[in-house]
């Protein structure tokens, strides 16, 4: 039976967390003297009493939680968490509908980076700030993140966490949870300071700088400029934004056993950062030739821009600084392959993942060589670990849901009279959670105002499924779910 008191009281406790967030976009609309002061207020107020009288409700729950609570739980928060914070944005009226609204905030914490907002610019400071904000919460996962700031407000952490962690196989860093939250949080925060910082010299303002370091960090993408880092023409900030996408593409267990436990040989080690390492070289040279044969790029512009859109896509940052809607297509099928494929396990990226694609590949040659030898024992090993016949199992049935969920999708939009490129590359981008897609009606540079409100919500689901790897999110439409026993 499903224990709803303790389900309502984390909920309760997590949205009065999101209006102390909140509360400081207030503080900033207040400083700066906007209109989006009056939409911040009303929100806070909404977010803590709901948050208060949900905690109210379950404040005598057993503090046991199943695994089927966890997995509620987890999908019950990023979809609450959404709703409440999409209300600054629709109360102060920069974005019209609830539909919209909604799409916008969940595309921010789910890190997509599409957005419905067809002119960003005109928008309040604490409203970019805001945008920003969900991302960077979002990047590692609202759960993740509380139990790095406060433990105590989730109950039964691990089954939560394992809930709403990426990728086939985890490694813990540390024996307890919260102890290993904070290690996480404390490289996360420590990148985007360093890259606030980075940005700050290289040209940024400040509140620029601190906003695209969020976005580039949590391999979001929300930009305070209609052009991305485009808008800055330097060749510097596109080669500090690749680096920090890149790093934090790259899983954080990795970065912690490297930056405070000096065994840097585990990144020539790693099975899964050298077949990332390999893609980003590999699609970055054939893109590189593509546009230096084809668009007459020099080859210093053919290497930042292929870089750049390699480095983004694949970490599903989305961020641009060229227009790559207007290259040819054959870069579009690398740049959508890149987008399938995503970023590390353990990291902020989207995406298939790379571990995913090496067991994917290892099982396929293996089942290559038992036609040969019919009673060979060929074990999968990934980083000198056997993969369990349960996670390659778990493998298939991933890779199945996420196709079958894009083609779903595709056709819908299909039928709703979407053209074949931009249908095929928004779905994909949606469960990527890249955001920018690779069509003639909605491109990198492009909004995805003009889509219809069913297509909106259908690609809400979308995000939050491929941010929470599906399976997680589709178990909750099984009949056994919610049997007693």
């Amino acid at each position: 039976m499903i224990n709803w008191k303790i389900i309502w009281k984390i909920i309760g406790q997590l949205l009065c967390l999101e209006a102390a967030i909140m509360l400081g976009c207030c503080v900033m609309s207040i400083c700066y003297g906007e209109d989006d002061t009056y939409a911040f207020a009303i929100s806070v107020a909404t977010t803590f009493l709901t948050g208060c009288a949900l905690h109210y409700i379950g404040h005598r729950s057993s503090p046991s939680m199943s695994r089927r609570d966890s997995f509620l739980v987890v999908t019950l928060v990023w979809i609450i968490f959404s709703l409440f914070g999409c209300f600054p944005f629709y109360l102060s009226g920069y974005v019209p509908t609830i539909t919209d609204a909604y799409f916008e905030t969940i595309s921010g914490f789910t890190t997509t980076g599409a957005s419905l907002i067809d002119d960003v610019e005109r928008l309040p400071h604490a409203l970019l700030f805001w945008r920003s904000l969900t991302q960077w919460v979002g990047g590692l996962g609202i759960v993740f993140f509380t139990i790095a700031i406060i433990p105590s407000l989730v109950g039964g952490s691990v089954k939560v966490f394992s809930a709403e962690a990426t990728g086939p196989m985890r490694v813990k860093m540390h024996p307890r949870l919260s102890t290993q939250g904070h290690w996480i949080w404390g490289i996360y925060s420590f990148l985007t300071i360093v890259c606030a910082v980075c940005f700050y010299f290289e040209g940024m303002d400040i509140f620029d700088s601190i906003n695209y370091a969020m976005t580039v960090t949590a391999t979001g993408g929300f930009a305070t400029h209609n052009a991305s880092t485009g808008y800055f023409h330097s060749v510097a900030i596109d080669y500090t934004a690749i680096l920090f996408m890149f790093l934090c593409g790259t899983s954080f267990t990795l970065l912690y056993l490297t930056i405070f436990k000096y065994r840097f040989r585990e990144f020539l080690k790693n099975t899964e950062f050298k077949f990332y390492c390999g893609t980003i070289l590999v699609c970055t040279a054939l893109i590189m030739f593509i546009l230096m044969r084809s668009c007459h790029y020099r080859i210093d512009s053919a290497l930042r821009s292929s870089l750049f859109q390699v480095v983004s896509f694949l970490t599903t940052t989305g961020v641009f600084n060229d227009d790559a809607g207007q290259w040819p297509h054959l870069t579009w099928v690398i740049l959508t392959v890149c987008m399938f494929i995503g970023g590390c396990s353990g990291s902020t990226s989207g995406g298939f993942k790379c571990i995913r694609f090496v067991m994917l590949w290892k099982v396929v040659r293996n089942e290559i060589r038992r036609i040969l030898h019919p009673s060979a024992i060929l074990p999968v090993r990934i980083n000198g670990v056997t993969a369990s016949y349960e996670n390659q199992l778990r493998l298939f049935a991933f890779f199945a849901s996420y196709v079958l969920m894009c083609l779903f999708v595709y056709f819908i939009m299909m039928i709703l009279g979407i053209d074949s490129t931009n249908a095929f590359t928004i779905a994909f981008s949606c469960a990527s959670n890249v955001g920018p897609t690779l069509g003639l009606e909605i491109g990198p540079t492009m909004s995805w105002n003009h889509l219809p409100y069913v297509v909106k919500w259908l690609l809400s689901l979308l995000m939050l499924m491929g941010r929470l790897e599906i399976l997680s999110v589709l178990v909750l439409f099984t009949r056994s779910f919610w049997k007693d026993k």
